[in-house]
């Protein structure tokens, strides 16, 4: 799989439009075997599996299943499923996120806003790849990769998406060890990519600023170079290459001089203010 999805099953989450739908969008092309979509959104879903229907042209079959992730209980009933119809994937793209911004903690709702964020953003991930997981190991002589898309925010604090930077750095936390587990277990087959983006416009981060060093992403280059660290089994990919930089300097500089320097300076906190989000 180091250059090339065909012939392999392929799973994405949050896919009934935007990089969701470019992910599926890179799978038929590459002549997956199958493509199986995860959303909430039927309508969104329909139109993308015609789509992708047109592209494909019966080389990929593509299936589609209406589930929302922060459903935490639907998540299994949903694998049985894919099992069932599809089979075990060998690819599993943990796309789906959502982001409740622009408002301080002590603002927010733990309903509406905290609960469903660490739903979908953390657990989701968490409880779907243990759905498929133990199908992947069992089948060593078949590569599989699991790629669980984080943010930025999940490796540096930022006001005014508190439980946002939360929900992604639990992502990373579990995805870089998920990766270390296989590894040590002698499960080489699967590899595990952690997937780290800044601002991306695709709309969900609509009023964002990038920072500097940091502009906001094109979701083609985006998908691009997700695809290829996927492709070739690379644990962790930062983009762009400042979210590295801005890790480091916060495990060299004091805590008081960092937020000046990176924080202030760079314009990270400042980040989020003329935040609006999807109208």
């Amino acid at each position: 799989m180091t250059r090339t999805a065909s012939g392999a099953k392929v799973l994405i989450t949050g896919a009934a439009g935007g990089m969701g739908r470019m992910y599926a969008e890179r799978a038929v092309t590459e002549h997956a075997a199958s493509v199986t979509l995860w959303d909430r959104d039927a309508a969104g879903l329909a139109r993308t599996v015609d789509e992708l229907g047109a592209i494909s042209r019966g080389r990929t079959r593509i299936q589609s299943f209406v589930v929302d992730v922060g459903d935490l209980g639907a998540i299994a009933k949903t694998a049985q499923k894919v099992r069932k119809d599809v089979g075990n994937p060998d690819v599993l793209i943990n796309n789906a996120g959502i982001v409740r911004g622009n408002r301080y903690f002590w603002e927010t709702d733990n309903g509406d806003d905290t609960r469903p964020t660490m739903q979908v953003n953390a657990l989701a991930p968490m409880y779907i790849t243990r759905e498929f997981l133990p199908g992947m190991i069992a089948h060593a002589y078949r590569p599989a990769r699991i790629v669980n898309i984080a943010s930025a925010a999940g490796t540096l604090a930022n006001p005014r998406m508190a439980v946002y930077a939360a929900s992604k750095a639990a992502l990373i936390g579990w995805s870089d060890s998920l990766r270390l587990e296989l590894e040590q277990a002698d499960h080489g087959n699967v590899k595990v990519t952690t997937v780290t983006p800044s601002y991306i416009s695709t709309g969900m981060f609509a009023g964002a600023r990038g920072p500097l060093l940091a502009p906001v992403l094109d979701p083609d280059y985006v998908v691009d170079r997700v695809w290829r660290a996927m492709l070739d089994g690379r644990p962790l990919l930062e983009l762009p290459w400042s979210v590295g930089l801005s890790r480091a300097l916060r495990g060299l500089l004091p805590t008081r001089l960092f937020d000046r320097v990176v924080g202030d300076g760079f314009g990270v906190y400042r980040s989020m203010e003329r935040f609006t989000g999807r109208r």
